[in-house]
């Protein structure tokens, strides 16, 4: 059994994970108080004391558009975490699995990104996740890297949920449609991780999300679509939901309009087919309304 670290535990990511590691061995989650992530000498001394053999990083700085004024917390999150976890795993003879984004590619063109294409961030937050990616590449220790995409689940804030509470209320929406990617549950992102762990595949990076692509505004019309399908009192339906560009909705950090990753990498390598987004958006969905 393995002595495995998981921090992040309150996250979308991090919570599915505590449920589909445990069978792996013994998990210790630390909670904010109990350990300051913020702090490299908090993670130090906590690394020294309990001796993981596995870690699972699901912390991350994750407000996009406050990381470009708080750059020196979304540096230490998304950057000095990764590389102070990567310095201690390759010393130990540690495991490490992290987790990275989309956001690290230039967002151009329409071709899928490979894990070999050139990164070009557009943002801080993504160039603070390039910087943990690297950072753990070049410590030597063997890990596991997924960039994944447009992350949303049951728990938590995310565009699934937002839009929901919106459509309760409003009669209209305008949704951005010129940004294209895949939306990726946090359920498949652990249940994804645990079989890979469990798998030993190669080490390196790899793209996790489900197959096929669609824009926010596709996104929003199937959660109005599935919602109302289930009963859900909707003021409005897909039929409201206005698509408009990036241009329109502003933003401190710019976003970019390629997020779609190719897929087949980690596919071989666990010898699977990912899911559709439709279908996990209906799972994801369901597990949803049936908690509320």
């Amino acid at each position: 059994m393995k002595n495995i670290l998981l921090l992040g535990k309150t996250g979308q990511v991090g919570f599915e994970l505590h449920r589909v590691l445990s069978p792996l061995g013994a998990i210790d989650a630390p909670s904010r108080p109990e350990l300051d992530l913020t702090s490299a000498k908090a993670v130090t001394d906590y690394l020294e004391r309990t001796h993981p053999d596995l870690i699972v990083n699901a912390a991350a700085w994750t407000a996009v558009d406050a990381a470009e004024e708080q750059q020196t917390e979304a540096r230490r999150l998304n950057a000095g975490l990764p590389e102070q976890l990567a310095k201690y795993s390759a010393e130990q003879g540690a495991f490490l699995v992290h987790y990275s984004s989309d956001y690290v590619y230039p967002g151009n063109g329409t071709e899928p990104w490979k894990e070999t294409s050139a990164t070009g961030p557009l943002s801080v937050y993504g160039q603070t996740k390039l910087e943990g990616d690297n950072a753990i590449q070049r410590s030597g220790c063997e890990h596991l890297i997924f960039r994944t995409s447009w992350v949303y689940s049951a728990r938590g804030t995310n565009f699934m949920k937002t839009m929901l509470r919106l459509a309760q209320t409003k009669p209209e929406l305008n949704i951005v449609a010129d940004q294209i990617g895949a939306p990726t549950p946090a359920r498949l992102i652990a249940q994804i991780t645990a079989m890979a762990i469990r798998s030993n595949i190669p080490n390196g990076l790899y793209h996790l999300a489900p197959t096929g692509e669609t824009s926010w505004h596709g996104f929003a019309q199937e959660i109005f679509r599935l919602a109302k399908g289930q009963g859900e009192q909707l003021t409005m339906g897909p039929e409201n939901a206005h698509p408009i560009p990036t241009s329109d909705y502003p933003t401190p950090a710019q976003r970019p309009l390629n997020s779609r990753m190719a897929l087949n990498k980690l596919e071989t390598a666990l010898n699977i087919q990912l899911p559709d987004w439709q279908s996990q958006l209906h799972l994801t969905l369901a597990e949803y309304l049936e908690k509320n």
